[in-house]
């Protein structure tokens, strides 16, 4: 069986940008569909192939994914020889509890600084609430680093779900030049120079469709 992924458009979509980054990264092979966000036809182009009518959506052969935590959870079932996750049982735990965080949490930075693939770095300041993701943030690569991450300059060492998960904090971090320390810039500079987080962006680059409430901030 071939995977299909479909994703919203490069420019502007968070979540499509983690099961294509995590598939792109181990080299697993698939097929992808883009829809255009922001279009009249949008939610009914979704539906298509989510019932959320959103993006992004995993299929294979017969079975159909949606939602990027559960497409990695299905990815790492269907390519167990891959290191998705990390081996080790403690570190996958950790792993998979803050992919959680992020997947429920963040809410200020999520809103004050949306994702943005094409956007040049300029300064913008934080609110208060963003300001306090960021901090958390921060302890929470600096911990997971602490704890896991000796054996390469991703979270658990080498590149894993995780990275992939938080790729689009990275972009945000970057493109509105938020004040880090010298270890999460580190980190930053591990996932922006990733194949697969480049490719993305090229990508993103090329793409025609614009929306003006992401290209204003």
């Amino acid at each position: 069986m071939s995977l299909s992924l479909v994703i919203a458009n490069k420019a502007y979509s968070s979540w499509s940008l983690r099961p294509w980054m995590l598939l792109k990264a181990f080299g697993i092979p698939f097929a992808e569909t883009v829809i255009a966000m922001g279009q009249d036809d949008t939610r009914a182009n979704m539906l298509k192939y989510a019932p959320t009518g959103k993006c992004p959506s995993l299929h294979d052969g017969e079975v159909s994914v949606w939602d990027s935590l559960s497409i990695f959870e299905y990815v790492a079932e269907r390519f167990p020889e891959k290191a998705i996750w990390p081996k080790d049982v403690a570190a996958r735990a950790y792993a998979r509890s803050i992919c959680a965080e992020m997947h429920s949490g963040f809410q200020g930075m999520r809103q004050h600084l949306p994702t943005q693939f094409r956007r040049p770095v300029r300064l913008r300041e934080l609110t208060e609430d963003a300001q306090a993701d960021v901090v958390r943030m921060e302890a929470l690569f600096a911990e997971t680093r602490k704890k896991f991450g000796a054996g390469g300059p991703f979270l658990f060492g080498s590149f894993s779900a995780a990275d992939a998960f938080f790729a689009p904090v990275i972009n945000r971090l970057h493109i509105y030049d938020v004040t880090v320390t010298p270890a999460t810039r580190a980190y930053m500079d591990a996932v922006l120079a990733h194949p697969a987080y480049v490719e993305w962006c090229e990508g993103a680059a090329r793409e025609e469709w614009v929306l003006e409430k992401y290209e204003a901030i």
